[in-house]
């Protein structure tokens, strides 16, 4: 099972120009594939004049959905490099989509392939770029004493807070990372000397920093 993987915090653009042809390059993190190719369709609107619309995405956390489309540009100049890109970077569920502007010289099949992985590899070297973990989401109730120390546990471990509700006690969310668990688990029991109980909601990828 992938135990980590790297997506983009926001859609990012870039544009570079190449032999007077203009390079637009639109790099998103998405869901699933069926948002994977709603961006692709947003975009080829956006650009409907323009000479291609390529894209590439891998829309899972695994790396295993992946498609690529040359739109046009010779056969493997402009989709593969722009997957081989995504998957180098270990980007998952992320879809770049590389729209040029002919500008009136052809730059040869080594110059695209340079050109549209070289576009993507660009933008994601600057845009702001998650490094999602596999992680356990984590729930713990307790009295107002036992959330000081529950503040100094999570604090001394630096581990995500989600969400604190102060309601009839303390009810603290917060995550740690998969791997983590199991001794996080004991060193919380020993902490807590067995008296406070840890309950597991969920386990997902999560942005640690």
């Amino acid at each position: 099972m992938n135990s980590d993987y790297f997506t983009l915090a926001n859609q990012f653009e870039e544009t570079t120009v190449i032999e007077r042809s203009k390079f637009i390059c639109n790099v998103k993190n998405v869901i699933n594939e069926e948002d994977a190719k709603d961006f692709v369709e947003q975009i080829r609107k956006i650009h409907s004049l323009a000479t291609h619309n390529c894209y590439a995405y891998i829309a899972d956390d695994k790396g295993l959905i992946q498609k690529f489309s040359d739109d046009g540009e010779p056969q493997g100049t402009a989709g593969m490099p722009m997957l081989d890109v995504l998957k180098n970077k270990k980007m998952y569920k992320t879809v770049a989509v590389v729209t040029r502007y002919f500008g009136g010289k052809k730059l040869g099949t080594g110059g695209l392939v340079r050109a549209y992985g070289g576009a993507v590899d660009s933008a994601l070297n600057n845009a702001q770029i998650l490094h999602m973990f596999k992680a356990v989401f984590l729930s713990v109730e307790t009295d107002y004493d036992g959330y000081g120390k529950l503040q100094r546990l999570i604090l001394s471990k630096n581990l995500p807070l989600i969400n604190t509700d102060f309601n009839n006690g303390v009810k603290v969310d917060f995550v740690v990372k998969k791997v983590d668990f199991d001794t996080f688990s004991l060193e919380f029991t020993d902490y807590f000397n067995g008296k406070v109980n840890l309950s597991v909601v969920n386990e997902d990828f999560y942005p640690f920093k």
